[in-house]
């Protein structure tokens, strides 16, 4: 593909939203992109629409973070085309809720977070899809293409994490301060954290003094991702590893009552995936700003 001198990025998620402008600023900045998503017409749609832009060094690839045979086939696709990895943004993420859309549409007006908290509903499995996509997703993901990333001069894993990612969202005490063990932490304990909330949701057993009761399966896969974060960048310490919080962006995730626009909420990431060598790596980041994992 002629693409020897360019760096290599590969965005999970990204048909829409904030995926879709991260690949577009990236691509603005000459990184080859490659655009995935499940589903492989969106996900065609949206490179097309890149390319229309002006864009030539996108392609597409279908992805699906939850299933590890469509993440081999991304990477066989990228040994053999590009033969390493520079940049991986793992975006792909789900609410992990379901809107009463019936009442929404009772409404009548434009509606705000205070409208919609009331009608949103949580069921066990879209709690389990959640902690699958957004948490294990990211992990398979890292999992399969860190190799191909130490092949890289200069190795990027951008985790798109939330607010509601920081510790402060864990009412446990106990589980908090596992949490905050960096040193000590093992990605073992972090699953099995990950499994016990599943567990207590599954049997109605999310109490208020463990676990938090809204929104809670996002809330806990970002705690996760979060936490993995600092795992991983203790465990490679050749590759830059951060994780971000885009900012209150407008998109289908938060049914567009975010208060940023994709440009504004694509500027972390895309800041945090063209650092320069010798950055911090294991580092939270709320937008462009070195933040707290607290």
């Amino acid at each position: 593909m002629g693409t020897a001198k360019l760096r290599i990025a590969v965005v999970t998620g990204a048909n829409k939203g904030i995926g879709l402008e991260i690949c577009r600023q990236l691509l603005e900045k000459g990184v080859m992109v490659v655009l995935t998503a499940r589903d492989a017409t969106r996900g065609k749609a949206a490179v097309s629409k890149l390319q229309d832009g002006g864009s030539k060094d996108v392609v597409f690839h279908q992805l699906d973070v939850a299933d590890p045979v469509s993440i081999a086939s991304l990477k066989e696709f990228i040994q053999h085309h590009f033969k390493r990895l520079d940049i991986l943004v793992n975006n792909a993420g789900v609410s992990g809720i379901e809107l009463d859309v019936e009442a929404l549409n009772r409404l009548n007006k434009e509606y705000d977070l205070q409208d919609i908290t009331p009608l949103m509903i949580q069921q066990y499995e879209k709690a389990k899809e959640c902690t699958d996509i957004n948490y294990y997703g990211t992990k398979r993901m890292c999992e399969a293409f860190i190799p191909l990333l130490q092949l890289s001069q200069s190795p990027r894993i951008i985790n798109l994490t939330s607010l509601y990612g920081q510790l402060q969202v864990i009412p446990s005490e106990a589980i908090k301060g596992e949490l905050r063990d960096a040193d000590n932490l093992t990605e073992e304990r972090l699953d099995n954290i990950v499994c016990s909330f599943l567990n207590d949701f599954k049997t109605n057993n999310v109490k208020e003094d463990t676990w938090p009761t809204h929104v809670s399966a996002y809330k806990v896969s970002k705690v996760a991702v979060s936490s993995y974060t600092r795992i991983l960048a203790r465990k490679y310490t050749e590759l830059s590893i951060n994780c971000v919080h885009p900012g209150y962006v407008r998109s289908d995730i938060n049914y567009n009552i975010g208060v940023l626009s994709v440009e504004e909420g694509a500027k972390g990431p895309v800041m945090l995936a063209l650092l320069p060598d010798g950055s911090s790596s294991g580092q939270f980041y709320d937008q462009t700003e070195l933040s707290s994992f607290e």
